[in-house]
């Protein structure tokens, strides 16, 4: 079997590939791998744009590991393998809820967590904050829970599956709530002008600047105590479907055979925002349809240097004229407490970068990574960057203390691969 994940820019050959059903047969691949001096990685469903879920060893699919193990008042367990969609899902149907999560839902909860999925929001950070137990697969084939106040639990939160193997998860839920979702247009120039209050007056921001334009998407949620007005379906097609999907790939693939043609596609795009709003279920308000496969680069830097990084990224962009067709997306959270959460112990936002598949820009990423190295950016786990341990650990002030741990647990490296040498040394 070869493994490619969804961009399809990352590929592995395992020596041997299982489908675990529960914890014990995990228990047993990681055993079956020390003994056999194999190293082995879980994937999830191929997400990340790095290497991090590749090895040449065992690789476990963890589709059988799906569905809900118990249900708290507050609380609900998740087997590591169940999709986000899923758990959205039987969260609804007992009315229930995340408090907040990203707008992709195809990824496994475990694949999620450990390469540190955020979302958007002022008051509540990523999946990651969201967790509080989880159940782990040591590398000497012991089975063991981590909770608040212990080490293991903050560092295994955003574990980059290089501790153990996730098998469980236990969420924080809440009562089912509702979004008030609104799409506006906004120029840059106005949207750098207020950031502050941009980002404070509302609980969940999230905007879309495209180059070559003044021109923004700002997308914000706020809960709404209802009724809910959800899109009529030909919106919801209109927006999402269509414009987003069909008619963006379309211009993608127009761009990349006449790139000269990019700043006037953008243009007429930028024509086109307009300005709608819908109040629905929070987990249709959160999510989105991603059907145009891209490359990205994102990178998490402390949130009173997010106007100065759009602005050099804007002027990057400009000054060397290249043609870009997919936005910039700019999110932002608080401060975490798991180690290597890209939010560790500050307020944070992110710049995300995107290219069409068919055409990467190594050089494009490659300049805007130079921008937020140089306001102390930390790379999302999940998406492409250049940076290895000596860079990371000085902007992870508990990053040597993952690395310790990791030593601790799993001497050998059982659970290692190419990337984790690369990013943990």
């Amino acid at each position: 079997m070869v493994f490619t994940n969804w961009a399809g820019n990352q590929t592995g050959v395992p020596a041997e590939v299982r489908t675990p059903a529960s914890t014990e047969e995990i228990v047993d691949a990681v055993r079956a791998a020390a003994a056999n001096g194999r190293r082995l990685r879980m994937a999830g469903t191929g997400h990340s744009f790095t290497g991090v879920a590749l090895t040449d060893g065992i690789l476990l699919l963890p589709g059988g590991l799906a569905g809900v193990r118990s249900w708290h008042h507050d609380r609900v367990t998740v087997l590591a393998g169940t999709p986000l969609k899923a758990l959205n899902e039987l969260l609804a149907e007992r009315g229930l809820a995340l408090a907040n999560m990203g707008d992709i839902t195809e990824q496994t909860v475990a694949g999620a967590i450990q390469t540190g999925t955020h979302g958007t929001g002022r008051d509540t950070g990523g999946l990651a904050d969201q967790v509080t137990e989880l159940e782990l697969v040591l590398a000497d084939g012991s089975v063991v829970t981590a909770a608040p106040g212990e080490d293991l639990f903050d560092a295994a939160r955003v574990g980059l599956g290089a501790l153990g193997v996730l098998t469980a998860v236990t969420f924080r839920v809440e009562p089912a709530f509702l979004l008030r979702n609104q799409r506006r247009r906004m120029t840059l120039s106005a949207i750098l002008g207020a950031l502050d209050a941009t980002t404070s007056g509302n609980e969940h921001l999230d905007f879309f600047w495209l180059p070559h334009t003044d021109a923004c998407l700002v997308k914000t949620n706020n809960r709404h105590p209802g009724p809910a007005r959800p899109p009529s379906s030909f919106k919801y097609w209109l927006d999402n479907v269509f414009l987003e999907n069909t008619l963006f790939g379309a211009a993608c693939a127009t761009g990349a055979r006449f790139p000269a043609l990019i700043p006037r596609i953008n243009a007429l795009s930028a024509a086109a925002l307009g300005h709608s709003e819908a109040v629905d279920a929070s987990y249709k308000i959160f999510t989105a349809r991603r059907d145009v496969r891209f490359l990205e680069m994102e990178y998490a830097i402390p949130r009173e240097r997010l106007g100065q990084a759009l602005r050099e990224t804007r002027d990057l962009i400009e000054r060397t004229g290249w043609t870009i067709t997919f936005p910039v997306e700019v999110r932002v959270t608080p401060a975490s407490d798991a180690w290597l959460s890209t939010a560790y112990g500050r307020p944070t936002a992110y710049l995300a970068c995107h290219v069409y598949r068919r055409t990467p820009n190594p050089a494009y990423f490659e300049g805007v990574e130079e921008i937020m190295t140089r306001l102390g950016g930390r790379p999302h786990w999940g998406k492409l960057h250049t940076k290895d341990a000596a860079y990371l650990r000085g902007v992870y002030p508990r990053f040597a203390d993952f690395v310790a741990l990791r030593d601790r647990l799993d001497p050998g490296r059982l659970f290692g691969n190419a990337y984790l040498d690369t990013v943990l040394g």
